[in-house]
């Protein structure tokens, strides 16, 4: 089992490099970077004046080009790529994620800062959809074929195709707007720091009400159709034919026997469940209920060429989601110890 890990650990080592290579070598090619940003906040007079805050924009004769070499230098693109790309392999090594172009903070200051909005948004999305999934998947399972299984699938599948983008405009327009009984945007009120105890928990959960149903909606779909799908397998099988004949109650037979071997596929998923919930898919709902988290920091940073924030995030969520991969693959072992690693 420590070779196995200690192979894996290895293996993560290519990957990254290669996620980061990719995405370093698109960026090359993406026009508009940091440097033409600059140059044509200048152009258009950011900050006032012609000098357009310090940038000695000349009018029809643009920028300095001594100007521009510095501006160059300033965001690291006075490098050749190549240099550039290993520079910043040597900074990720040691944990160092860069220094935002626009925003003037560390990019691990700036994960840090927007996080609690996106572990909001993940720990409800997931805990409420495994909660619902689960026992939905089971009282399915024992109810294959009946009117209430047909039903149930008939929702599950209306709600895995509406987008939750486009739930969340209906939301917003509906209970937002129209009715008015939740707020548009935000993760609390303007004052909440004046709220009790008891007032501070109802107005987070007030706000976070419609962005968690939008992401809920369809994300529990595929977790209550594998549950159903594995237990219905389970059930088929011989040695619950042999627990019934036995004398075991059906119930004994189902939670007893059924359920940890039905459960294999859905608590392996748990670790890869858990953590894509706080950084994938939050980002519509981020930007349309204008919650600053992770997924907002990352569109705008892509937006505004913010190069350190884009690669910074992306070396870590990469690192995250490879090991939560081997803690996936462990939990087989953990799960079902009749799995060998070789």
């Amino acid at each position: 089992m420590l070779a196995y890990i200690f192979k894996r650990i290895l293996l993560m080592v290519p990957t990254l490099m290669g996620v980061l290579l990719l995405t370093f070598v698109v960026i090359q090619f993406v026009p508009g970077g940091p440097v033409e940003q600059y140059l044509a906040e200048a152009k258009a007079g950011v900050g006032g004046g012609a000098e357009g805050g310090g940038m000695a924009y000349r009018g029809a004769q643009g920028v300095d080009p001594q100007r521009i070499e510095q501006i160059k230098a300033l965001y690291g693109f006075d490098k050749p790529a190549h240099e550039r790309f290993f520079q910043m392999l040597r900074q990720f090594a040691q944990f160092d994620l860069g220094t935002s172009f626009f925003q003037n903070k560390p990019v691990w200051a700036l994960i840090v800062e927007k996080l609690p909005v996106s572990i909001s948004l993940g720990l409800w999305t997931f805990f409420i959809s495994y909660l619902v999934a689960v026992p939905l998947g089971v009282a399915k399972a024992v109810r294959a074929g009946s009117r209430f299984d047909l039903v149930t699938t008939l929702l599950i599948l209306i709600g895995y195709a509406i987008p939750g983008f486009v739930l969340g405009v209906a939301l917003l327009v509906i209970f937002g707007g129209q009715l008015q009984w939740f707020p548009l945007r935000g993760l609390t009120s303007a004052n909440f720091d004046e709220l009790s105890a008891m007032g501070k928990v109802v107005d987070y959960l007030w706000h976070i009400a419609l962005p968690v149903t939008a992401m809920v909606a369809g994300s529990f779909a595929v977790t209550a159709m594998l549950t159903k799908n594995a237990f219905l397998e389970e059930i088929r099988k011989q040695y619950v034919l042999t627990a019934r004949a036995k004398g075991l109650s059906k119930r004994q037979v189902l939670w007893k026997h059924v359920f940890r071997n039905a459960l294999i596929p859905i608590i392996t998923g748990f670790p890869a469940a858990f953590i894509g919930a706080f950084f994938a898919g939050s980002l519509l709902i981020e930007t349309l209920f204008s919650l600053d988290g992770l997924g907002l920091l990352s569109y705008e940073s892509v937006i505004r060429r913010d190069y350190p924030v884009v690669l910074g995030s992306l070396y870590l969520f990469t690192l995250i989601g490879l090991v939560t991969k081997l803690i996936s693959d462990l939990c087989y072992v953990w799960v079902d110890p009749r799995v060998k690693f070789d």
